[in-house]
């Protein structure tokens, strides 16, 4: 299976079998399924403040704190908050 990218992640959930190719406990994917179903359902206000959740919490994995807060600033949206901060760089 392959393993790289958001998608091989998505597949592997489809498939109830880990990237390891263990299968995923039903629970798990039940508990899985029922707050992504819950998510769905929410109303969205905007796609910009999704797109810089999701850059903020996938970026703090690649950047560290400096780094990320520039490229953050540089693109147009407000630098990270002290909040961000202390959830993904401590």
């Amino acid at each position: 299976m392959k393993k790289i990218g958001m998608q091989a992640v998505d597949l592997a959930i489809q498939n109830g079998v880990d990237l390891d190719g263990t299968p995923i406990p039903p629970k798990m994917l039940d508990l899985y399924n029922r707050i992504m179903d819950e998510e769905n359902k929410r109303e969205r206000s905007g796609v910009k403040k999704s797109m810089r959740n999701r850059c903020v919490k996938t970026g703090s994995k690649h950047f560290d704190k400096d780094t990320l807060n520039k490229l953050l600033i540089e693109s147009g949206w407000e630098g990270l908050k002290e909040k961000e901060i202390l959830f993904f760089y401590n």
